[in-house]
């Protein structure tokens, strides 16, 4: 009987493995199911929360070990009592450690964050790079345990978008599966940095996908608390900030403070993007016009930090504890506008130098300080009319972050949930609105897609513009010897008038041959060496390039309205 039952266990176990076999070979040669990718998105969405955890706990660790400070909180508390020549090095070491990391494991020595998700998400079917993004984490995590002026949500959301691409290399997902999975990633990373649900979930249709799906919606949602579950079994429901007590909102009067603080938020949120490319730009000139090498250059952007930071340790790291007392109004006037332009210069000098890190923290700390400046000036020329300076400091904190983002909605709530503070919703919503409309016309729509609009990445117009880029000629065109293509006299007759293609040139650049040439097609050729004639391959048609065009334009459009 015994014997009996072990067979019948064996026989049990046996179906159970050779199901799962069977379901995970479905799986990778025909896609998901419904159900079985909620599953997978649940999955993905615990492993980009631990991801996400285990990140900000190895920043703490660093911060900790380094600067000595028990309560990392209170980071530039600490950082202030170091002598003066530990806090210059610290940031040394850290770009010089920074620096070697990229020049190893990246090629061209450039740390990924969010812009390139979303590159990813619009032009490679979710995928990111996964080596240069591994290493692009790792060089985060040390840029801000060794007091980099920046933020983790940036790393984060990168490494969650590496972890989603090895998952849809697995199951060999198509496009539209691909970006889904990217979203639940990245809603699960956002919600386990902020412990914000609600806009994790919508920064990841926001900013990422930049679509509101319906089909995306419900994986990305269950991603979402599935990394904030993670979040909440470590630190709890505590939010990241506390404000004092009840801000009062003196709603007919106070309305039209809250529309002139949103057009100074917007004006400084263009003030810090700029400043950012400035720094870019500057530092990429000189070290080429130096020939200074591209593993010192973070190295150099950790000297000038640590040069400021002997004198104003404000600037160190994420810059939660200064945030915080702008929120609770323990910085004076002074105190609030000296420290927003100085923690403007070290955002721009650690992400300018390569340091690494994202925007979205410095921005909440620098919107916060212009909040309550203007909260402080606002309250005191009408005492009677005002409510407290801590509201405007909320305000202008979604007000800037927002506009850097090009993000409202998904910034509105992160505020939201992160100071646990919803009865001030109007005045927050009427700040980051003006903010919004003003910031984005001063770079291209937002910090991440004016970083790829200067790689020559048209993701800031649409698809209408990115879809161009993903066609190359040689792949559109009819080949050589094709019954449908044309003679092959005809052919070498316009190459020898200049009217050619590359078989490499994309779309985007041949269609303004066609307009400029008014041809029906065009030779594509390929370039062999310098002393031999090119080698023709086929001819493109325009109505061949228009059709590849308009079928990519209909495809994005059923995505976007599935």
């Amino acid at each position: 009987m015994p014997g009996d039952n072990a067979s019948v266990l064996a026989a049990a176990a046996d179906r159970v493995r050779c199901e799962l076999t069977d379901g995970w070979h479905v799986i990778r040669t025909r896609g998901p199911n419904q159900v079985q990718f909620w599953l997978i998105a649940l999955a993905v969405g615990i492993a980009s929360g631990f991801a996400a955890l285990f990140f900000r706990k190895g920043i703490e660790a660093l911060q900790e070990l380094l600067y000595r400070a028990d309560d990392i909180t209170h980071l530039h508390s600490w950082a202030g009592s170091l002598p003066w020549y530990w806090v210059l090095c610290i940031p040394i070491f850290g770009g010089l450690l920074v620096g070697l990391i990229l020049h190893v494991f990246t090629p061209d020595g450039r740390v990924r964050s969010v812009a390139d998700v979303i590159q990813g998400a619009a032009l490679n079917a979710g995928r990111v790079e996964g080596r240069a993004g591994l290493a692009s984490a790792a060089a985060s995590l040390i840029t801000l345990g060794t007091g980099g002026s920046s933020g983790r949500e940036g790393p984060v959301v990168h490494l969650a978008a590496v972890i989603s691409s090895k998952v849809m290399k697995w199951i060999k997902a198509d496009g539209m599966t691909g970006r889904d999975l990217l979203g639940c990633a990245v809603a699960a990373a956002v919600s386990a940095s902020f412990n914000a649900p609600i806009a994790g979930a919508l920064f990841a249709l926001e900013v990422v996908l930049r679509h509101f799906a319906i089909h995306a919606f419900a994986p990305i949602v269950i991603a979402s608390v599935a990394g904030t579950v993670i979040n909440r079994l470590e630190f709890g429901g505590v939010t990241e900030f506390t404000l004092p007590g009840t801000s009062l909102f003196q709603f007919y009067e106070e309305l039209p403070a809250f529309l002139i603080l949103g057009a100074v938020c917007g004006i400084v949120a263009g003030l810090l993007m700029r400043a950012i490319f400035a720094a870019e730009d500057i530092a990429t000139h000189i070290q080429t016009r130096a020939g200074i090498p591209r593993w010192l250059r973070p190295a150099l952007a950790g000297a000038m930090l640590g040069l400021m930071a002997i004198w104003f340790p404000h600037i160190i790291g994420v810059g939660y504890e200064t945030t915080s007392l702008a929120l609770t109004g323990r910085i004076g006037l002074g105190e609030a506008i000296v420290f927003a332009m100085l923690k403007t210069v070290a955002v721009a000098i650690t992400i300018g130098g390569r340091m690494g890190g994202g925007v979205f923290s410095p921005s909440l700390m620098v919107g916060a300080l212009t909040g309550l400046a203007f909260g402080l000036i606002a309250t005191s020329v009408f005492p009677e009319v005002s409510g407290s300076s801590s509201l405007y400091a909320l305000a202008g904190m979604g007000g800037v972050a927002a506009a850097v983002l090009g993000a409202p909605i998904s910034t509105t709530l992160i505020v939201f949930e992160l100071t646990g503070d919803w009865a001030t919703g109007l005045a927050v919503m009427v700040t980051v609105s003006i903010s919004t409309a003003i910031g984005t016309r001063l770079v291209d729509r937002s910090f991440f897609l004016t970083q790829l609009e200067r790689r020559g990445t048209h993701v800031a117009a649409g698809p209408q513009a990115y879809l161009l880029g993903l066609f190359r000629a040689g792949d559109v065109m009819r080949p050589r010897g094709h019954e449908k293509s044309p003679p092959e006299e005809a052919c070498w007759d316009r190459i020898e008038a200049g009217d050619y293609l590359d078989a490499s040139a994309t779309l985007e650049s041949a269609l303004p041959v066609f307009d400029r040439t008014g041809a029906a097609y065009l030779p594509v050729i390929q370039l062999t060496r310098a002393d031999q004639p090119p080698e023709l391959l086929g001819a493109l048609y325009h109505v061949d390039a228009l059709r590849a065009y308009n079928r990519a334009l209909a495809a994005t459009a059923a995505e976007e309205h599935s």
